[in-house]
Formats: structure tokens, sequence, C-alpha cells
């Protein structure tokens, strides 16, 4: 085997994240690693790639023991390790990004040598079919091409074991089929992959082997040929998973959300929506599609009053919400699951208790005048807990030590404890496994059943074909189209997001 990990334990505070695992991956193979959140398998890539120590266990490459003390000792070992988020400068170019960190140099003065730099990620994107042009700027390079800058990177480096983290989450459906070909044609020249990723479909197309990690330990490898999405959702959670959305037809009653001629700047200043028109009735289901990057963050945030508008007119039951706070924007019934939970969903120092009032301190039953009642606070908050199933210690716990899953359904139980007209929920199942996903889907179809309009925006193509009654597409900042739940497919609503109209 080229690589072994041999009961690899490692434990934090309170915390066994690692209990004894076993795995093994032979070179020229793709070993697809799964996982709920919590799981272990960041504690276990961390350890192999020079992050952690382990506590017990050995890694062996080729038969040799080897003990890695820093990242640079895992990279002289042959591990890259390509990340989710990039590690790439915007304002260089794919030779200076790729070369950062192992640049050659020459000269007198120790200059960086580009040309050989050059001539080295030219070959490299050759031999792979990465297609990568050299002198482009990362900044100026669509999501997908960055991808193969971030493997490109790593072969740079020598490697041949290569860990790639999630690396379709950014990516539309035609960028992630070349990623695979990439990946096949990796293997087929010799090298190492770990897979990891959250998508049953897609490990179950690129790997030869699957690992499913649960609660620390393996759970299970099996075979991709005989193995089924129902399988693998078992093996990662205990117990039987429903990965269709139970919803029957939408219902859709009167506009409440219209959004008319709407322009939205970013950070920048740059325009990153433009002229959008769209209606969301009650009673049905919007999944917004798209790469991450067209507009989408702007949209939501313009939408819930966290974003000035530059133009046109967002009405809410017939009424302008245009330059309205997002305090009162949330008492006319709005609820906003914001896409990254951890900045702008959830106060991590804060108790479970305390985050789910967050939005609701102010009102009756939750303050008496100036002073806060804690206990209809603690009530309220265990009642959440026990509808929701969060698992937590307490309510008296800070949300920051909960798991992704756990810290998105007390944003969830938040938002949803009240009367509702609009349900805004951004990225609702980012980083979720499948029993988390399972749940926060139920619980959004339910607020539809109720009434509620529910905008969905994720990138996620397949939450987007699941749960949207109309899928709308946005891709450069504009609404491309929208096709009907029943009629959209990976094909249609893919071309859209790829600016195939």
């Amino acid at each position: 085997m080229r690589l072994e990990l041999k009961g690899i334990t490692k434990q934090f505070p309170g915390v066994l994240a690692n209990d004894a695992i076993s795995i093994a991956v032979d070179r020229g193979e793709v070993l697809g690693l799964l996982g709920e959140n919590g799981a272990g398998k960041s504690t276990l890539m961390n350890i192999l790639s020079g992050l952690y120590r382990p506590d017990a266990g050995e890694i062996l490459i080729d038969g040799s023991s080897r003990t890695f003390t820093d990242p640079r000792q895992a990279i002289e070992a042959g591990i890259g390790m390509v990340h989710q988020h990039f590690q790439l400068v915007p304002v260089f170019d794919v030779v200076e990004a790729v070369a950062l960190g192992a640049e050659s140099v020459s000269g007198f003065l120790g200059t960086f040598d580009r040309k050989t730099a050059r001539q080295r990620v030219v070959e490299l994107s050759e031999r792979y079919n990465l297609n990568v042009n050299p002198d482009a700027k990362i900044e100026d390079l669509p999501v997908g091409v960055r991808q193969r800058v971030e493997i490109l990177k790593a072969l740079y480096r020598k490697s041949d074991i290569l860990v790639l983290d999630e690396p379709s989450a950014v990516l539309t459906p035609f960028e992630t089929e070349e990623l695979f070909g990439i990946i096949r044609g990796l293997a087929e020249a010799g090298t190492t992959v770990i897979f990891i990723t959250h998508k049953l479909n897609e490990v179950l197309e690129v790997a030869d082997r699957i690992t499913v990690l649960r609660r620390g330990r393996v759970a299970g490898t099996v075979d991709p040929k005989s193995a089924t999405r129902e399988q693998l959702a078992n093996l990662m959670v205990g117990r039987d998973v429903e990965l269709k959305v139970p919803k029957g037809p939408a219902h859709p009653g009167d506009v409440v959300l219209q959004l008319r001629n709407l322009h939205v700047r970013d950070d920048r200043g740059h325009m990153a929506v433009q002229d959008v028109n769209l209606e969301i009735r009650a009673g049905e289901i919007v999944a917004l599609a798209g790469v991450q990057g067209n507009g989408q963050t702007e949209l939501v945030e313009a939408i819930v009053g966290l974003r000035a508008v530059d133009s046109g007119e967002i009405n809410l039951d017939a009424h302008s919400i245009k330059h309205v706070s997002p305090r009162h924007i949330s008492n006319e019934g709005v609820a906003h699951i914001p896409e990254d939970r951890n900045r702008d969903g959830l106060i991590a120092y804060m108790t479970v208790a305390e985050n789910f009032i967050l939005d609701s301190y102010h009102r009756p039953p939750y303050s008496k005048g100036i002073r806060l009642d804690h206990k209809a606070i603690n009530a309220a908050a265990e009642q959440a807990v026990k509808d929701y199933d969060v698992r937590t210690p307490g309510i008296d716990t800070y949300a920051g030590s909960l798991s992704g899953g756990n810290q998105q359904k007390v944003v969830v139980a938040r938002e949803f404890s009240r009367p509702l007209k609009l349900v805004i929920a951004a990225q609702p199942t980012r980083g979720l496994d499948v029993g988390s996903i399972e749940y926060i889907h139920k619980r959004i179809v339910e607020q539809r059943d109720q009434g509620a309009a529910i905008l969905i925006v994720s990138t996620e193509l397949e939450e987007v074909l699941a749960v949207g009654d109309r899928v709308a597409v946005m891709q450069g900042g504009q609404l491309v189209g929208i096709v009907e739940g029943e009629t959209a497919t990976y094909e249609n609503v893919g071309m859209l997001m790829g600016g195939v109209h």
C-alpha cells in the first residue's frame, strides 16, 4: 500500500475525535472519505498533513513509518492538501501562485527564477490535462480553473498523495465533471487520491473504494460498484435516512415578495445584482441556483435590509421595504437563515438560550420593560432544543462548541419560532451531513405548507432540484432563467448556471 493509517487516535478535551482509525490507499487509487460533521475526517487529514500529532497509531508510506511534526515534512513526504477554501493570492498570476513557498531562485541575489517555474507549471498542466494559462491572474480565473491551480500547487511540490477536501463545493455541474476527469487522469498516472465529500452521488461516481467514518471510528468500507446512496447514508448516521425531500405539490397564494428591476452593489462598488425581477408567492418554494459569487449574497442581504439598494424595488405584501431596518423586516414576519452561520447567524461565545432570542429579546415574553425574563427564555429554549433535536449538553452550553449541524438547528429553531410570511434561507445545509440536511429540509417544507413564501439560495444543485417548486438561476448578477420544479433537471439548470441560456 502507498499510504496506511494504522490505529490513529486523537483526543481533545472532552472529545475523542479519532478512535483507532485504520485506512489504506494504494498507488493510483481514489479513496472516497465520507462522514458526518464531527465524524473525525478533518482531524484525520490534519494529522496526515502534519498539523496535528496523533496520540496513538502510525502513518506508513510505502511500508515505512513516518512522523510529521509540521506540514513541511508532510509535503516533503509527497502529501498534498487541496483545501475547500482556496489558498491563492488574487493579484498573483498562476506561476507566482503555484510557486509561492516553493520558489526556485537564480543569480547572485537569489531572485525568483520565473522561467524555470513557468516551464514546470506548463509541463504539469499539459501532463495532467489541467489546461491552465500560466500567465493568467488568479482574480480573473473562473472558480473551476482556480481549483485546478490548487491541484497544480500540490503537483508542483511533487505530491503523489493528494487529499481533496470538498473539491466540488463551488463548482458548476460541468466543472465538477471536468474535475472528475482530472482526478481519474491523476490516478491513472499513479497518484493516490483521497476524496473528501458529503455528496453521495459524487463519491459513488469517482471513487474506487469508499470509507465511511462515524463518531471517530470507521463505520465501514464499501465498493462503489455495489453500494447505494441509502447504504452510505445509513453508515454515516447510523440509521435510515430519507434522501428524497418528502413534499406534496405547492399551492401558491398571493405574492408575498416582489423584486422589481433590482440593482445592488457589492463591497467594492461593482454592480453585483443587475435588473432582477422575481415574485415569490405564499405556499411555494423558489430555489435560487448559481455558482457562488454571482450576486446571490448581495441579493439576500438587500432583501433582509443588510445592504443598500442601488435602484429598483423590494416589496413585502405590496409594501416597500427597500429602506427599512433589518429589525423592522424581521418584525414583519421575515425569517433569515444566513449563508455563514458563524459570522451572521450565531454568537459563538453566547449560550444556546441567548442565541435563541437574539432577534426577539426586546419583545414579550422574553423581556419585561428593560429586564430580561430568564425563566421565559429558558423555557422557550428548552422547548426549541427538544422540538428541533439540537444535540447539546444543555441550553447554557456555548453555541460555538456545537457541531455545524446543531448550530444550524439553533438558527433554524430561532427563525421558525414565530409566525412567518417569508423565509429567506441562504445555503441552509452548507457543510451539513445527510441527517441534518434531511431535518432542515423537512422544517422548511413545513413552513411552506403553513403558508409562508420560501426563497432558498443554494449552490448545491441536488438541493435545488429536491426542494424547489420553481428553480431560478443567477449568473453574472442577472436572473437568467426560471424553470418549473417538475421540469428542472441537472442538465437544463446546470447549463443556465454555466452561462448557456
